[in-house]
């Protein structure tokens, strides 16, 4: 049974792509009370795996706990620890594109929401590129409340991975040390924005599969 009042993380980890290796992060992990509730491999390149583990742990244990376990794993490094409220269920893509087909006239509302879920982001939003800046169409639960964005690689011709230290970014994004990724919502002056206060950076492979998915879903939104 599960601890009541049990918090739940994301761990991003590096490690070997190698027989064991996770076997060996889990056990590891398991000593100290956590608790695997799913593992996400998010990219395989050169011989090493970067997996998103979601594990619960019991309250009043401090997540670097989590870092210290992991790495006692030869060859294991823990890029990031977060908290995590999101859905377990990593294949909602279908689900999500179900959603907005059935409702497009409400569809950029659903898909801005439902994106943080599926690719475990913090917020997303969806910008339109106008002649006094860009401006919010839509936005996710917990994104910034602002209506108006100084975006200079607005229009945007291909999903990519934005810094988030250029002077564009708000500061309160920076002192959070926000990752940020962008991607074309079926034209260029219409882009997805999606953030991770705090990390763990994108990777290739989940902007390939946030273009991908934006890709499917422009093809049912309106104009």
């Amino acid at each position: 049974m599960r601890e009541a009042f049990a918090l739940s993380f994301l761990i991003r980890v590096q490690l070997p792509d190698s027989p064991g290796t996770l076997g060996a992060v889990a056990t590891a992990l398991g000593a100290i009370g956590a608790d695997i509730l799913s593992v996400d491999v998010v990219e395989r390149v050169g011989g090493v795996a970067i997996d998103d583990l979601v594990v619960e742990l019991p309250s009043g244990r401090l997540p670097d706990v989590l870092i210290t376990a992991a790495e006692s794993i030869e060859g294991v490094e823990v890029d990031a620890v977060r908290p995590y409220a999101g859905v377990l269920d990593t294949h909602r893509e279908l689900e999500l594109v179900e959603e907005v087909a059935a409702e497009p006239k409400t569809g950029l509302v659903t898909f801005t929401e439902g994106v943080p879920k599926i690719i475990r982001a913090g917020w997303a939003m969806v910008v339109g590129a106008g002649g006094e800046g860009s401006h919010r169409l839509a936005a996710s639960t917990a994104a910034p409340d602002m209506r108006t964005l100084d975006l200079p690689w607005m229009p945007l011709a291909r999903a990519t991975v934005l810094d988030g230290e250029e002077p564009w970014v708000p500061a309160t994004w920076r002192e959070l040390g926000t990752e940020l990724a962008a991607t074309p919502l079926g034209k260029p002056d219409r882009v997805l924005l999606v953030a991770r206060p705090g990390g763990p950076m994108f990777r290739a492979a989940e902007v390939a599969r946030l273009a991908h998915l934006a890709g499917i879903v422009a093809v049912v939104l309106p104009d």
